[in-house]
């Protein structure tokens, strides 16, 4: 899937243009590994993980016209799905052959999820890529070659994929992508092969958003990774990860917020958003 089908993943009613300032990319617009190295790490440094329209119990629209105005024209960041689409129509309009995946959570913990997160797969001379631009802090800096035993240092993190066994003796499972902490490789998410398509974003968004037991729901969870520093704020405690494996985190007071989302997020918001959050954070810090 790619180019081929542009009306699948909307590169054809993409504003490229508007979407490469937004994420501020100047450079070529061909179907390489250096494009799309560059894109990725020019839409993670951009466009912040957050959950802003769930815990403001505000519908998440998946269109592709409603993804660019609320990412590219008001600056705001979005969910794995939200993102993902966007990133998606974007290498289907530069002409970048790819299939889309839905991946297993793990976060260390060893009971099976549901393939909720998505990413894609590129195919590039011969080759598949994964790209992965929706998972928050602990996520990918630039793409990884998908096989068996790759590992890669990003700007001070190292990732790696590992093949685990299938259900049956002798058959061969999913590729797990880890990422090395201080106590050793820690599990993200088991990476799904079966092809998906938006409307299954659409199904995978409705049960992250509206279902009683996902993380997503009832938490205010705004992330971002970056080459020096990852961030996360979790309600009212914002952790700052460092490459050297030390955490720092602290408390925050509803006053702050504001400056925290717009200045360490890079989030733009108006009035009304900005009064509600801070109305919901006085009542978090309080309960």
């Amino acid at each position: 899937m790619g180019g081929s089908i542009g009306s699948v993943w909307g590169g054809d009613r993409l504003d490229l243009d508007a979407y490469l300032a937004r994420v501020g990319y100047r450079g070529e617009r061909e179907p390489t590994l250096e494009v799309l190295r560059a894109l990725h790490a020019a839409h993670i440094a951009a466009l912040t993980f957050e959950n802003l329209e769930v815990v403001l119990g505000r519908p998440v629209r998946l269109d592709l016209e409603s993804l660019q105005a609320k990412m590219v024209r008001r600056r705001r960041g979005g969910t794995c799905c939200e993102q993902t689409l966007l990133y998606a129509a974007a290498l289907d309009a530069i002409g970048f052959a790819f299939t889309a995946t839905a991946s297993r959570v793990r976060l260390g913990e060893e009971r099976i999820r549901p393939a909720t997160h998505m990413s894609l797969r590129v195919e590039l001379d011969g080759e598949d890529w994964f790209t992965d631009v929706g998972f928050g802090a602990e996520g990918l800096l630039e793409p990884l070659r998908l096989r068996d035993g790759e590992v890669v240092r990003q700007s001070g993190w190292t990732y790696g994929l590992r093949r685990e066994e299938g259900p049956t003796p002798g058959a061969a499972g999913p590729l797990v992508l880890r990422r090395l902490r201080r106590d050793g490789w820690f599990d993200l998410y088991a990476i799904g092969t079966e092809p998906r398509f938006p409307v299954d974003f659409t199904v995978t968004s409705h049960f992250t958003s509206t279902h009683p037991r996902s993380p997503f729901r009832g938490k205010l969870l705004v992330q971002k990774p970056a080459a020096g520093q990852r961030l996360v704020l979790r309600d009212t405690e914002l952790t700052r990860l460092l490459p050297d494996f030390t955490e720092e985190s602290r408390r925050v007071s509803a006053g702050e917020l504001p400056g925290l989302l717009s200045g360490e997020f890079g989030l733009a918001l108006d009035a009304e958003d900005t009064a509600a959050l801070v109305a919901r954070h006085e009542a978090a810090s309080a309960s």
